[in-house]
């Protein structure tokens, strides 16, 4: 296994820069696992695969305005702070532009009509990311802006749209995009199926987006994002499990959350867990709780994209993204949307 067996070649054109308008009204390409078909419909035609008893878990996390504009306390020089992942109290990991004349002991002042708070870079790590204290962590929500993924160049229209219609626990810098297609009316009908809704947190980092630059991918050093998962929800999945019932995860990210938290219990036996996970999901991988997956359309040679082939088979995520560019689907985090089965 290679990195190179998980990249292709995407026409620039097919990258979504925008959402489609219903939410629902993106596209669905059905996967097959069983006798690798594929089906192209419409994301609101989805309560078409469910059953009564299935189980659909959703990530509610809220992605938090983590970008901040600033000026140096010094010189006045502008300063671009990306936040990536709390470390602690007021302590974060970031990304700083212009980052080489930015040092340990630069203070930046970040300030707007609601707030002002001071951020002063105390150390350095790897890949350029710095670690800042800020002096109000409380104000940071009202000074900062809701980021986009590097290939989305045009500005939204609203930040909601950049949020799911459940995003509920702020933590994010990049939104659990499988989830941007649902809207509240079919989340009801999904409900009136006899399917359950369930609701789990992982707080995605950019990390989610860095190509795999290892030639061998099992040296990439996956990034780690915090998870909650109720003891009511985790009960919930180990009964569902044990009765046969289909369990669904809305997204890639609740993929790793729930799979990272039954690598120490049975699923039958699921416990609550409130950690980080750092769950690197590879082609080989025996998935313990989930059984079908609904994703958008992911990067090359990214770690998402080698979890859906881990959930699939190579060959059939290979045939079905060239499917996929064939039929002009959209891609990456405004794109269309796939059901595996």
């Amino acid at each position: 296994m290679k990195t190179g067996d998980f990249n292709y070649l995407l026409p620039s054109k097919l990258i979504a820069q925008t959402p489609i308008e219903p939410r629902d009204h993106s596209r669905l390409m059905v996967l097959n696992r069983s006798d690798s078909s594929i089906e192209h419909r419409q994301f609101f035609e989805l309560p078409d695969y469910l059953q009564a008893g299935d189980v659909l878990v959703f990530n509610d996390s809220r992605v938090i305005p983590a970008r901040l504009i600033g000026r140096k306390a010094a010189t006045g020089g502008r300063v671009e702070i990306l936040l990536l992942r709390r470390l602690d109290t007021c302590i974060w990991e970031a990304l700083v532009k212009p980052g080489k004349r930015v040092n340990v002991g630069t203070r930046v002042e970040i300030t707007n009509d609601r707030a002002k708070v001071l951020a002063e870079v105390t150390g350095m790590k790897q890949d350029g990311i710095k670690l800042i204290r800020f002096s109000d962590e409380t104000l940071l929500m009202e000074s900062g802006n809701i980021p986009l993924p590097p290939y989305i160049h045009l500005p939204l229209t609203s930040p909601e749209r950049y949020q799911t219609v459940y995003a509920n626990a702020a933590g994010s810098v990049a939104a659990p995009t499988a989830g941007l297609h649902f809207t509240p009316q079919l989340i009801e009908q999904i409900k009136k199926k006899g399917v359950t809704c369930l609701f789990a947190t992982l707080h995605i980092g950019l990390d989610t987006f860095q190509p795999v630059r290892e030639n061998n991918p099992t040296e990439h050093p996956i990034h780690k994002e915090y998870g909650v998962l109720s003891q009511e929800v985790a009960s919930h999945l180990s009964q569902a499990k044990a009765e046969g019932r289909r369990i669904i995860c809305v997204g890639t990210t609740t993929v790793r959350l729930l799979e990272e938290a039954a690598q120490n219990s049975s699923p039958l036996q699921l416990e609550a867990f409130a950690s980080w996970v750092s769950l690197f999901i590879l082609p080989g991988y025996r998935f313990r709780i989930v059984d079908a997956l609904i994703t958008n359309f992911h990067l090359p040679r990214s770690t998402l994209l080698m979890l859906v082939t881990a959930f699939t088979d190579k060959d059939f995520i290979t045939h079905a993204y060239k499917e996929a560019i064939s039929q002009k689907y959209r891609f990456y985090s405004f794109g269309d949307a796939m059901l595996i089965l």
